[in-house]
């Protein structure tokens, strides 16, 4: 197949095509199209030469006794090149609640299974129309197919360390230095920079292609637009913003899980199966309100056809629809199969709990579905197991393999790290690998998916520089965004220049990335905490496309202390062990081990203050998990002041501080200290701080 180089009074031939498969498939001879639309009484397929077309040069009708098969219609163009463009119009009655079937029928639709898509004459707002321009849509495009492998290994999430990052704000600061800013190939430059942080796994916020027009009012009059992604129009191409060649997509999405794969790191998508760029009855038309209205959403049929909400987004995908369901399993095993991704995070999963009428169900089938695809079974699933509505399941997420954002350990270590009394047990917990939330059940550590920031709130620095949000940039007077923070400002509201302030910061941003990095469990970073980013008190940034939410490379001398702090603190998670085990921990000696695998401490041995309704202070020894592997010993101390706390003693054995978070840099953190405790039975432990000693033989 050759690209686009269309002659206007050019018509290609055409036969009837297949239903199998579906979307635009490149084949000997031509280009096949299906497309599901269950009430059509006729389509057309509208042929545009390029991106840059305004008028299609081939407007083909498709006869229901010729080219429909089910609801299925199809057609083969003899001889198409690739890179044309192409839409859809679909006649007949459709139920799209701000439109009648005349004004439904003139909308160019988006083909769903676009592998690649233009957003060239996009307009959000006459798409909502029922007069707006028909023409105002997006625009699918014929890609060449990308390599494809039947085989996929089995990839977990034991080890893993994983950073989360946006794409397009990770390289579009003009600092970054990379030659296509903001692209998939931008963050190929950057790889060298995830793999000396010492990271694991990326987890990539939206990448499929979304709207970046769907923003509220009041929003997209400031010239704000969709920047976190989760809009998605297209769940099978790449979001053509990040792509250097829109109709080149799935390959230069393709080049960066290659280039990933090459140093070693695995790619996670974050995904959005539970609403679509549609929204609800004022929101556009693209594709599924015609298409498959009553099908694809959640709709009241009692109540006009309303869409059901459940997600704060104006529509609910009805998932556990069989042909939803369906197609879901087909997009995401493409994802992994063609494009060779790693795993999968899934926003507002628990509405993959929801039946008809939103029921909730006992035994979901998406869920399980997922999980026993012969392709998907091997590769990490991750729920935000909660939705808009109420929904919350953390630790009781549908199925077997599915690890879980786990909220409470957010929630708990924030609490605790600013200061509150009494959480002793749950922050032990929590560091333990959660095992009341997963353990009765045959789950792992691993279903843990420790975090304390992502990119839904504050930074790590705003966590420490903020007690309120600051969303006034976001045009809705600052009425969006949680308000419940959990956060500490450490003395002053925002920027400050008070030594003594911005140091009990940067010794607190160093104990919450101290406590995710010693939790047993799964840890998530969000990208830029290592290096001090800050939204300057926004914690709802999803429409701040600009320098407030991307990564600057112009480091501060703290900034580089911090980078510095995290990638010696990965590397002590990674030489441990016994910070990364499989199974929970008992406290009790296993396979003829001399000293239990954790013994919990306060501030004497063995006496851990659990009920303690003012503690703020804990210890905990942890035993050597592999042949050759130093003991630790850890203490927290969030109290407002130094403590003395006593050390256990082992014959043979002496301590070396390795960590000591009260410390400036590079005494923070060390990897082979020669400060010794061997002559001592207790050490001091600072405010608001924490210490890690870690074991060694004394010489013979």
């Amino acid at each position: 197949m050759l690209k686009a180089n269309v002659d206007g009074a050019h018509r290609y031939r055409v036969q009837p095509g297949s239903r199998f498969p579906v979307g635009a498939t490149v084949a000997d001879g031509g280009v096949n199209f299906c497309l599901f639309c269950r009430h059509a009484t006729g389509m057309e397929l509208l042929l545009y030469a390029s991106t840059e077309s305004i008028e299609p040069f081939q407007i083909v009708s498709l006869a229901p006794d010729v080219n429909r098969t089910f609801y299925f219609w199809h057609v083969f163009i003899e001889d198409l090149p690739v890179h044309c463009c192409y839409t859809w119009r679909a006649c007949g009655p459709h139920g799209v609640p701000q439109m009648d079937d005349a004004a439904a029928s003139r909308k160019e639709l988006l083909d769903p299974n676009a592998r690649a898509v233009s957003e060239r004459f996009w307009n959000r707002q006459q798409a909502s129309e029922a007069q707006g321009a028909s023409h105002a849509s997006f625009r699918a495009i014929v890609t060449e197919p990308v390599e494809t492998r039947d085989d996929v290994d089995i990839r977990t999430l034991d080890d893993a360390i994983i950073y989360e990052l946006h794409v397009g704000g990770f390289t579009r600061h003009p600092s970054s230095g990379v030659r296509c800013p903001g692209t998939f190939a931008g963050l190929i430059e950057k790889i060298p920079y995830l793999k000396e942080l010492g990271v694991t796994h990326v987890e990539l916020l939206p990448v499929m292609a979304f709207d970046e027009q769907d923003v509220p009012p009041s929003a997209a009059a400031k010239g704000l637009t969709n920047y976190w992604g989760y809009s998605t129009h297209s769940f099978h191409s790449p979001h053509s913003r990040y792509c250097v060649e829109a109709a080149r997509a799935p390959q230069e999405f393709r080049a960066l899980i290659d280039a990933m794969h090459a140093a070693g790191l695995r790619v996670l998508l974050d995904v959005v199966f539970n609403h679509t760029a549609e929204a609800g009855a004022n929101g556009p038309v693209i594709n599924f309100k015609v298409l498959a209205n009553e099908i694809f959403y959640h709709v009241d049929p009692a109540d006009g056809g309303r869409y059901r909400d459940y997600t704060g987004c104006g529509n609910t995908i009805n998932c556990n629809h069989p042909l939803v369901c369906a197609f879901i399993l087909r997009c995401l095993e493409y994802w992994v199969r063609d494009l060779r991704v790693d795993g999968f995070r899934f926003d507002l999963a628990s509405v993959f709990t929801r039946g008809e009428g939103g029921a909730l169900l006992s035994n979901p089938p998406l869920p399980w579905a997922i999980e026993s695809s012969e392709v998907l079974s091997r590769v990490p699933l991750i729920a935000e197991a909660w939705d808009a509505a109420g929904l919350y399941h953390v630790g009781a997420f549908p199925g077997m393999a599915w690890a879980e954002w786990n909220g409470r350990y957010r929630d708990v270590i924030r609490r605790f790290v600013r200061g509150e009394p009494g959480l002793i047990g749950q922050v032990c917990t929590c560091m333990a690998g959660s095992a009341d939330l997963y353990q009765a059940d045959g789950r792992l550590p691993a279903n843990s998916i420790n975090f304390v920031t992502c990119h839904d709130g504050f930074t790590l620095l705003d966590l420490v520089s903020y007690n309120a949000k600051h969303n006034e940039a976001n045009g809705e007077d600052n009425r969006d965004g949680t308000n419940d923070n959990l956060s500490w400002n450490c003395g002053a509201e925002g920027e400050t220049h008070d030594p003594s302030v911005i140091g009990l910061r940067l010794k607190q941003a160093r104990n919450f990335m101290a406590i995710l990095l010693l939790s047993q469990g799964v840890p998530m970073i969000l990208g830029g905490d290592e290096v001090l980013r800050t939204q300057r008190g926004n914690n709802n940034a999803f429409c701040q496309d600009n320098e407030l939410s991307w990564q600057d490379w112009r480091m501060s001398r703290d900034a580089l202390d911090m980078l510095r702090f995290v990638r010696e603190l990965i590397a002590l998670r990674k030489r441990h062990p016994s910070l990364r085990r499989r199974r929970f921990l008992t406290g009790r000696p296993a396979n003829g081990d001399t000293y239990p695998d954790v013994a919990w401490h306060g501030e004497r041995l063995g006496e851990p203050p659990w009920h303690d309704p003012g503690a703020r202070l804990v210890a905990f020894t942890l035993a050597a998990q592999a042949p050759g592997e130093a003991m630790l010993h850890i203490v927290l101390n969030m109290n407002d002041d130094a403590r003395i706390v006593a050390v256990p003693v082992f014959d043979g054995q002496s301590w070396r501080r390795i960590v000591d978070t009260s410390l400036a840099s590079p005494l923070d953190i060390v990897s082979d200290s020669v400060t010794s405790q061997s002559e001592f039975d207790a050490c001091h432990v600072a405010p608001h701080s924490v210490l890690v000693l870690e074991s060694h033989r004394n010489a013979a």
